[in-house]
């Protein structure tokens, strides 16, 4: 499938008013917890202290006589109502060693602090969370796993009393001949590198509202979910009922990030509570349930080492990563899986393997957080290039231009697949051009200058570059529905999810496009399982791609049906018509127009006569375009700092960062979700840490513990675009949702290297605390050091 050269520039490159703005602005957003219903309950859950017990008895009989309670809900209620107490939800791979799906609630056993045991319905929220106080659960603790390096060890602690073991899976990445390129190697180089847990901390924390109808026999949750069709499967299939039966929606959503593409134990129970009591029942998380019970991202401990010839040319990178998995699969292997495949993605590496462990801990399950996995793989490769250079004594930028893909080389095969067994193909990008716009608009051959002077007042600054390329746009597809009613009004629906990245505003500027370019005419539903056959949902920057392919086909068959009703209603040929705003007209003919309303009228027929040029009825068209092969955003990122040697604290002073999302429809939103990636960047290179004890008890959960970046921490920020569209899709987009948030550690990391270069040290870790640097640069010693990890 290639560009299509006729999509015209009726709104594409324009940044027009986003359609979500105007109810958000004005107190009309329609989030989780803004919904009430008559007789509405409310829930909430007991959740475990321990990281690891056996649970030997709940006793709910004193919540259950307290006034405004309805119910307490245990494993056993689950069980009886449902054909399974288990999420089955993770992707098929085979490398998976053992089978650990969540308890809806658990009932044996419990294995991380947070987890879910048992479920109060009440009268108003209040109540449900004084009953909990009166559930009495007994338990015998047991053991935690906290380290998942430690979990390896012969004789440790299980993070699952009827494990094996605490590995979950083990898996090679690899291509090409590693041994042959490292033995036959002028340079090789080693380090190690911790990349520490983290969480999304959208601002809206995860909600539902579950309400069973009995006229219809249909299931309706509402939920802040990135997949609401996936959802809407899963539930069909947890309680054998057809999936015409229940709906899932997707109100507003502040922020997903990836967490909210899971689907979790607190949406199935709300939903089989609802059928259980015959009462709307609704559950919002609170913040600190938010740190201890929605998933998380990382730890990763990587063990990797470059081999380079006496040009620093890269002949190959090989190693070793242990993933921590937390208790459960929440999703699959997507985030060790993604650090591995993005490690190489930028450059010509001739060979490549990276031995992956995935390991059970008593901690949060895992699932991809913006990124998912591709910021580590990339801190990884920036800082072995880092290494290098300095060992070497070539300039950073130099060092990578000689290892870039070349743009001739396009489109360029890399050994190794997706985890559909889908060949990965880098599709289009000038790689190299990319970063020498960045180090231009940065003024690196300038900077030594700026650095001494800077010295001479005391000061430490220092820059640092990383590039990247981005996994975007994951298939199979996504459906999109479009119809033009009697009133002229277009009506556009897909199982794409809005979480706030103006995906309503995206559709409507593919479907302006061809169908007249009043995006005020459009009113696009998403995230509606009962609008729309099948889809997946919003997450790996795929919106743009997926449904916007599929909207630009449907409309462009739409728009071929008007003309077509028009040239017949007009009298003139298709081709001497125009859609213009809500009109379609005959060009250079005064008077000769028709609304798409009075056209989609006629379209709909009148009982005993015939339809317009006997077309099919309606003005409306369904498609779902498939693209197995995902298509390749990249960038490239210099940034600037300031570091105090005495505190260790690091202030980015400076962000240029120049990418290629292939074609930008709308410049606005795409700097938008740069900037506010890149502002996730920082957050998880110098603030976020989700600490957690040897005891598995998590450690920062307030906002007062686990730190996030504000608006006087950020930077100054210089954009770039290049586009170099995609032969994949119809209208040669790139996702951009992750990208700026990819390349940003390790381009932090390099400048606090350069800016403290005096002190030979090296970072290898993030977040990069101020203590930890302070200490280290302390006690440097003329050999270089690395910021050595502390026990978890």
């Amino acid at each position: 499938m290639t560009a299509d050269p006729s999509v015209n520039t009726k709104t594409f490159g324009q940044s027009t008013p986003r359609l979500e703005d105007r109810d958000l602005l004005i107190g009309k957003g329609r989030f989780v917890a803004d919904i009430h219903m008559n007789g509405m309950l409310h829930a909430a859950f007991v959740r475990s202290q321990h990281a690891h017990a056996k649970i030997l008895s709940i006793d709910a009989g004193a919540a259950l006589v307290m006034p405004g309670v309805h119910a307490v809900l245990t494993r056993d209620d689950i069980r009886q109502f449902a054909r399974t107490d288990r999420l089955a939800v993770a992707l098929p791979d085979r490398s998976y060693r053992q089978k650990r799906d969540r308890p809806i609630l658990a009932g044996d056993e419990t294995v991380y602090v947070g987890e879910a045991l048992a479920m109060v319905i009440a009268d108003d929220p209040y109540l449900a969370e004084d009953a909990l106080a009166l559930i009495d659960i007994e338990y015998e603790v047991l053991q935690a796993v906290g380290d998942c390096q430690k979990a390896l060890s012969p004789g440790s602690a299980l993070a699952h009393s009827d494990g094996p073991d605490n590995l979950l899976a083990a898996f090679a990445s690899s291509y090409g001949d590693v041994d042959a390129a490292f033995a036959g190697a002028a340079h090789v180089f080693k380090e190690a590198f911790w990349m520490h847990r983290g969480c999304a901390a959208a601002m809206e924390c995860r909600g539902c509202i579950a309400s069973l109808d009995a006229v219809e026999d249909r299931l309706t949750l509402w939920s802040s979910t990135q997949t609401p069709l996936v959802a809407a499967r899963l539930l069909a299939q947890i309680l054998e009922r057809e999936e015409s039966s229940i709906r899932v929606v997707t109100p507003d959503v502040g922020g997903g990030f990836g967490p909210k593409l899971v689907f979790y134990p607190e949406e199935a129970a709300t939903a089989i509570a609802a059928m259980i009591l015959g009462k709307p029942i609704k559950w919002i998380e609170d913040r600190r349930e938010n740190f201890i019970s929605t998933s998380q991202e990382r730890d990763q401990y990587c063990s990797a080492e470059i081999a380079l010839d006496r040009d620093g040319k890269v002949l190959g990178v090989r190693g070793t990563l242990v993933h921590d998995h937390g208790a459960y699969t929440a999703r699959g292997l997507t985030v060790p899986q993604g650090a591995v495949a993005a490690l190489s993605l930028a450059y010509d590496i001739p060979a490549f393997r990276m031995d992956v462990q995935v390991v059970l801990t008593n901690k949060v399950p895992v699932s991809p957080i913006r990124g998912a996995g591709q910021p580590q793989g990339v801190f990884i490769m920036e800082r072995l290039l880092d290494l290098a250079a300095r060992e070497l004594e070539i300039d950073r930028g130099e060092i990578r231009r000689r290892n870039l893909v070349p743009a001739h080389a396009m489109p360029y095969t890399k050994g190794f697949v997706t985890r559909g067994g889908i060949p990965i193909v880098l599709d289009s990008g000038d790689y190299p051009a990319c970063q020498a716009d960045a180090l231009k608009k940065a003024g690196w051959e300038d900077f030594a200058a700026r650095q001494r002077a800077a010295r001479t007042q005391g000061r430490f600054i220092g820059i640092g570059l990383a590039n990247f390329v981005e996994a975007t746009g994951r298939g199979p597809y996504e459906q999109v529905s479009i119809r033009v009613a009697p009133t002229g009004m277009i009506h556009v629906a897909t199982g794409a999810a809005a979480m706030g990245q103006s995906t309503k505003t995206m559709l409507a500027q593919v479907v302006a496009e061809q169908l007249g370019g009043a995006m005020d005419r459009i009113v696009v539903t998403t995230g509606d399982s009962a609008k729309i056959a099948v889809g997946f949902g919003g997450f790996n920057s795929r919106q743009t791609v997926m449904a916007g392919s599929s909207a630009h086909v449907a409309a462009v068959a739409v728009r071929k049906k008007v003309l077509l009703a028009a040239s017949h209603l007009l009298e003139a040929d298709a081709a001497d018509l125009e859609i213009e705003g809500d009109q379609v007209f005959v060009k250079g003919a005064t008077g000769m127009s028709l609304s798409l309303g009075k056209i989609a009228e006629a379209m709909a027929g009148a009982a005993g006569f015939r339809l317009p040029g006997n077309l099919p009825p309606g003005l409306d068209a369904t498609e779902t375009v498939v693209i197995d092969a995902m298509t390749y955003g990249n960038g490239s990122a210099v940034v600037e700092v300031e570091v105090d040697p005495a505190t260790g604290h690091v202030k980015v002073t400076r962000v240029v960062f120049i990418h290629d999302a292939g074609k930008i429809i709308h410049p606005a939103i795409v700097e938008g979700q740069i900037v506010g990636a890149i502002a996730h960047g920082i957050g998880n290179t110098l603030f976020e840490w989700m600490g957690y004890g040897e005891d598995g008890q998590p450690q920062t959960t307030t906002f007062a513990d686990y730190l996030l970046v504000t608006a006087t921490e950020m930077p100054r920020f210089e954009l770039g675009h290049r586009e170099s569209p995609t032969p994949l899709n119809p209208l040669g987009v790139k996702g951009v949702g992750e990208s700026g948030v990819i390349a940003i550690p390790a381009a932090i990391a390099s400048a606090i290297d350069n800016a403290v270069a005096e002190f030979g040290v090296r970072v290898s870790q993030f977040p990069i605390r101020p203590l930890e640097l302070a200490a280290l640069l302390q006690s440097a010693g003329p050999k270089p050091q690395s910021v050595t990890p502390p026990s978890p």
